[in-house]
């Protein structure tokens, strides 16, 4: 949603406990929570499950009456700290193994497109997957927050509990990584063709 008044309001009436708002809330905000939470586990399944858990403590907090400052926020630091207990709990059972499901990458390619610009396409969006995945969860973090989710910086700081300026920084450096990290990939791609 791109009208911050309009988003105002329906915050305003989530936090006044409207049903329907937040089911409105809910489907403006699923599928960014879903992103968000699928950037850290991996696993499409477990990132519904964590997603609707994630709403579902949102609901609980509001209807509970506790102070949100900042319902954006409050959501991602909502998801982020299921994602923490998701891996707490995967540990104590000594379950460590991750497995990337084949077909995640989303399909934003138009069937009207030629052949070549589909391979490309795919090719670039594996190859910032791929960049993404060897960012330190750190980077990784504030790339999806700032540049898929389009949180502000204000939210992110608020999200991951560090100053605006820290949030400044580890952005700038998770840029100059992911940057890195494509052109690295960039010239093992070219070394294998020649």
């Amino acid at each position: 949603m791109k009208n911050p008044l309009i988003e105002k309001i329906l915050f305003l009436k989530v936090k006044n406990k409207d049903k329907e708002a937040f089911g409105k809330f809910y489907d403006l905000y699923i599928s960014r929570i879903y992103r968000f939470i699928f950037f850290k586990v991996n696993s499409v399944h477990d990132a519904q499950d964590l997603a609707s858990e994630v709403f579902l403590k949102v609901w609980q907090y509001v209807r509970e009456d506790k102070e949100i400052k900042n319902l954006n926020a409050f959501t991602y630091m909502v998801a982020r700290n299921s994602v923490i207990d998701f891996y707490r709990q995967k540990s104590k059972k000594g379950d460590r193994e991750e497995l990337i499901e084949e077909n995640c990458i989303p399909r934003v390619i138009d069937e009207d497109n030629d052949l070549a610009e589909k391979h490309n396409l795919s090719i670039d969006i594996a190859s910032v997957l791929a960049g993404l995945d060897n960012l330190k969860d750190e980077y990784k973090e504030i790339v999806v927050l700032r540049y898929l989710d389009e949180l502000s910086i204000e939210e992110i700081s608020q999200v991951l509990g560090k100053s605006k300026g820290a949030i400044r920084i580890l952005t700038y450096r998770a840029l100059n990584a992911l940057k890195d990290c494509l052109k690295k990939n960039e010239s093992q791609r070219s070394n294998q063709t020649t």
